[in-house]
């Protein structure tokens, strides 16, 4: 089974409410790496297993295209928090690679590459495409939806 959907991983919400991960999203570095498929992610594992480079977020799943789509992931910019009609919505500007970037994609992690604690580069959430995304020696979008953003809380 590879992807299916998008989640925020269950540990991001309890560590962020319990303080155990001192969250400070417009200041942390989030990252954007992006996958293949052959990752099938899971909302529910341990803070270890939600981190860049470990689990099945692996750096030998993920694509990369020299400096235009970066090992690590593309640094997100114009983060925002917004509360409305009982939602918290984060986002942020769309991601965008280089002028060359060249690689078949299926969707993403999103990590804060500052904090430490409780694990280092620990997951926030994981966006699902819908389907194989190419791009070849082109430029690569990562649109967040106006509606939901990057991650969505219901009340």
């Amino acid at each position: 089974m590879a992807w299916s959907n998008s989640k925020v991983f269950t540990i991001y919400i309890s560590d962020m409410i319990g303080n155990v991960a001192a969250l400070d999203y417009d200041a942390d570095t989030i990252k954007v790496p992006t996958f293949n498929n052959s990752v099938t992610p899971d909302q529910t594992v341990a803070a270890a297993s939600s981190a860049y480079n470990t689990g099945v977020w692996t750096t030998g799943n993920e694509v990369t295209s020299s400096t235009d789509l970066p090992a690590g992931g593309l640094t997100l910019g114009s983060k925002t928090v917004t509360r409305s009609s009982g939602n918290v919505v984060v986002s942020a500007a769309n991601a965008v690679s280089g002028s060359a970037a060249t690689g078949t994609v299926y969707g993403n992690l999103v990590y804060d590459d500052t904090l430490t604690t409780p694990v280092a580069d620990q997951g926030q959430c994981y966006n699902y495409y819908g389907g194989a995304v190419t791009v070849t020696a082109g430029t690569l979008t990562i649109a967040w939806d106006g509606t939901n953003g990057i991650m969505k809380f219901a009340a």
